[in-house]
């Protein structure tokens, strides 16, 4: 249902008329309980929303706008494996690959419980080879640096995890990645290999991903060149589905790890593309990813939507896009090793709901996904964060912090938190005139009125903070699925598939068209005149 055309809709809008100008200072004045009434907790996890532009009883029509687009129905349908990527007739399964319960969870009339398990224990056997020096080079060596090769979420789910988890990495494993043509990203990771302690990881679910196969071609080139055409088959492996390809390749088909088409790419870092993330941090913490991304799973489908995280967070991206009018969040970490998260959820979040049709294929009548962007603090608060507060745009703010470090070091911590604080304080405050005037009254004469403008915050800058205890493995499979789950929601409340993704493949497309233009083979003929001269100008 198109929530929009609602009645809960039009109530929305007619309490966002009514709440006007509305300073989050006036909202905190008038209830000494804010924090208490609008924030929630789960397992560990603080959500912090009472810095966020609502009130009770905007809150209240949210939580009748969840039920009125009926997304309780649309989780049902998820969950029990119907064809809800209707475009592309496919379910959405990907909590199947996290469920450690002894029900089934099935696609159609199969049960593909047995077929995760046997995946998984594969993937298990796989990294216990590798850590115990049993898997072996052609030289005899044992391996000690895994390359993966992929793109988009082949890629940036386990290479975010990866990172994210660097506290918990196995020892003596290094495991880096690669996902872009550009042969500086290929060449890079390479000069730090040696072939005969170096396993690739190609992961293209159709073997033919045209950038995840060049940079394959050209890893293989490199190998043999050094250790012979032989040694491939004991310094590649494959996460993918083309049996044949992968032969062709020179890869055993027995060292191949499949996943499922009830797998979106952005959603597959719990499959056998997490091989490399397994290698990484080790299959006990692996394991544990999934157990707290199971966590999550319960929550949302158990919990009331009036105490349910990703639920809330779907209704509050709706109330600041469609009726604040925000078109960015910032995404606003206060952990280094979360650097990459900003840049995962882009692709999780604009992907999956960046779209101008609904579900029914008419236009959409409102807008969807903002633009997500971010850094880690306190990198961006030297960077950004000035037009943040003094720019003059409502950008709505995330703000992820963690109780106790991952790495700890003396008074590091307690410092970066009072910022994380500090600046989700300020962003709601403010700073008027007369404040600035009773801070700096020792100035000279004439020098405070003609400052006061520039040291002006306005405040009223809609944030959310969500504290967590510690970044581990099952935090950060919390978090992850927390996420996961928001999307669906705000795609459910807009009424759009948010697991197809048709918006990539244009580019793809004309890539392959222009590419023997570029090199030559082909005449520049019937394209624009913009792209036949940059064409042009590059043979030159």
């Amino acid at each position: 249902m198109t929530a929009k055309n609602t009645s809960a809709w039009t109530e929305l809008q007619n309490l966002a008329d009514a709440f006007g100008g509305t300073h989050l200072r006036d909202l905190f004045a008038r209830d000494a309980q804010r924090f208490e009434h609008f924030s929630l907790r789960y397992e560990g996890m603080l959500l912090d929303f009472s810095k966020q532009r609502i009130t009770s009883e905007i809150l209240a029509a949210l939580h009748t706008l969840w039920h009125v687009a009926e997304v309780p129905a649309l989780m049902s349908s998820m969950r029990t494996g119907e064809l809800i990527n209707q475009t592309e007739g496919r379910a959405v399964m990907h909590m199947a690959l996290r469920h450690s319960g002894a029900e089934p969870r099935y696609v159609g009339r199969n049960d593909v419980m047995p077929d995760v398990r046997r995946m998984l224990n594969k993937m298990e056997k796989f990294c216990a080879d590798i850590h115990l020096g049993r898997w072996r080079g052609a030289t005899g060596e044992p391996i000690r640096h895994i390359v993966n090769i992929g793109i988009g979420g082949s890629d940036l789910g386990p290479k975010m995890a990866a990172r994210a988890l660097t506290a918990n990495r196995a020892k003596n494993i290094r495991v880096d990645f690669v996902s872009n043509i550009d042969a500086a990203d290929l060449s890079s990771v390479l000069e730090n290999c040696t072939p005969a302690n170096t396993l690739f990881i190609v992961a293209s679910k159709t073997f033919t991903t045209q950038e995840t196969m060049r940079n394959a071609v050209s890893a293989r080139a490199w190998l043999v060149a050094a250790l012979g055409e032989a040694a491939v088959a004991k310094h590649f492996v494959a996460v993918s589905t083309n049996l044949k390809a992968i032969a062709a390749f020179g890869i055993d088909p027995e060292n191949s790890f499949e996943f499922w088409d009830w797998v979106g790419g952005r959603f597959s870092v719990w499959s056998a593309i997490g091989l490399s993330l397994a290698l990484a941090i080790g299959m006990e913490n692996f394991r544990q990813l999934l157990a707290g991304a199971e966590a999550m799973d319960k929550h949302f489908f158990a919990a009331p939507v009036e105490k349910n995280l990703p639920a809330t967070l779907a209704l509050l991206e709706v109330w600041n896009t469609n009726f604040l009018g925000a078109q960015t969040r910032a995404l606003l970490p206060y952990s280094q090793s979360l650097e990459l998260l900003p840049r995962f959820l882009q692709q999780l979040e604009m992907e999956s709901n960046g779209k101008h049709i609904d579900r029914d294929g008419n236009p959409l009548q409102c807008a969807s996904a903002p633009i997500v962007w971010g850094e880690t603090g306190t990198n961006g608060q030297h960077a950004f964060y000035q037009l943040i507060h003094q720019g003059g745009r409502l950008i709505p703010c995330e703000f992820i912090a963690f109780i106790e470090p991952d790495f700890d070091l003396p008074e590091h911590h307690a410092m970066l938190l009072s910022h994380c604080f500090a600046q989700s304080e300020a962003l709601m405050i403010g700073k008027i005139s007369e404040e600035i005037s009773n801070g700096v009254s020792s100035a000279p004469t004439g020098e405070i009125p003609s400052l006061a403008p520039y040291k002006t915050f306005l405040g009223n800058q809609p944030s959310t903070t969500l504290l967590l205890d510690r970044l581990n493995p099952f935090s950060l499979g919390q978090l992850i699925a927390l996420y996961e789950h928001k999307v669906f929601a705000l795609g459910a409340l807009w009424n759009i598939n948010s697991f197809d993704q048709f918006g990539v493949e244009l580019g793809k497309q004309l890539a392959s068209r222009l590419l023997p233009m570029i090199e030559g083979r082909a005449s520049i003929e019937g394209i624009d005149s913009s792209t036949a001269g940059l064409i042009a100008a590059s043979r030159k």
